[in-house]
């Protein structure tokens, strides 16, 4: 069993926490775009409150541990570690409690080739334990909006764990899937489900627009984020979004297997 000691000590050695590789350059310039509205960072959020650019340092620091000095402008974000620790003990308990009363539960991803093993060790974790992990819309298209211009994608799964994918055939050695912020694939997901009287979830998983999308839907969502991910932690301060865990979520994959041990066991169930 994993002690959250251990833990602690993994997330500083791992940069999951504690000076992480995201720099205070870019989560301001976030913290500024979001203040104005702007879509590229609200990731599918609608907030309720005004949000100036001190507001979110001081909710980030609040939330994550960076530093409320709105003077400090560069240099590399820190998180603590103590705030990591606690956020997972509670995504652990809204695992745990779906489990018991086995709801159908959908998981998601916009980072799937740093966090695909993750969400796939707990959507297993869940399967076993007899909840329903929702595949809907496999195949469907998602127009996103990219630095590139407009790109249509493919919904898939993975391990039960949905991504999207550029049209065509995959290729050996490639990624999984895209890196998206976007809210529209869980839309799209939530969506199809709804016009076909599906399943829909109890509670969704995941990162990015997977979470804000689904929160700001009415459904329970829970997540990771990093700190220039402020929409996550705002939709959590207006409870739109039930658990946020602050971390560095673009470190190497196998640097969260020891995060996926603690939540099973603290969420008492197997892997």
């Amino acid at each position: 069993m994993l002690t959250t000691g251990a833990l602690r000590a993994h997330l500083l050695a791992a940069r999951l926490a504690g000076t992480v590789a995201t720099s205070r350059e870019e989560s301001l310039r976030s913290y500024r775009l979001f203040a104005a509205r702007d879509p590229r960072v609200l990731i599918g959020l609608d907030p309720e409150w005004s949000w100036k650019q001190r507001d979110l340092i001081e909710l980030m620091a609040d939330k994550c541990g960076v530093s409320a000095d709105p003077a400090c402008t560069s240099g590399h974000d820190v998180i603590d570690p103590e705030r990591t620790l606690a956020a997972l003990d509670a995504f652990a308990a809204r695992l745990g409690a779906v489990a018991r009363s086995g709801g159908p539960v959908l998981f998601g991803t916009g980072h799937p080739h740093r966090l695909l093993g993750f969400y796939a060790a707990l959507a297993d974790a869940l399967s076993a334990a007899g909840c329903a992990v929702l595949t809907p819309a496999t195949g469907h298209c998602v127009d996103i909006t990219t630095r590139f211009g407009l790109r249509t994608y493919n919904l898939d799964y993975v391990r039960g764990v949905a991504l999207v994918r550029e049209p065509g055939p995959s290729r050996p050695g490639c990624e999984p899937g895209a890196h998206t912020h976007s809210p529209l694939p869980v839309r799209t997901v939530l969506d199809a489900v709804a016009s076909a009287g599906g399943t829909l979830p109890e509670l969704v998983v995941g990162d990015h627009g997977w979470v804000c999308g689904a929160g700001q839907l009415g459904f329970e969502a829970i997540g990771l984020a990093d700190t220039d991910d402020p929409a996550l932690f705002v939709g959590e301060a207006e409870g739109v979004v039930s658990v946020v865990v602050p971390l560095d979520d673009a470190v190497r994959s196998d640097y969260y297997r020891p995060l996926t041990r603690y939540v099973l066991n603290r969420a008492c169930l197997s892997q």
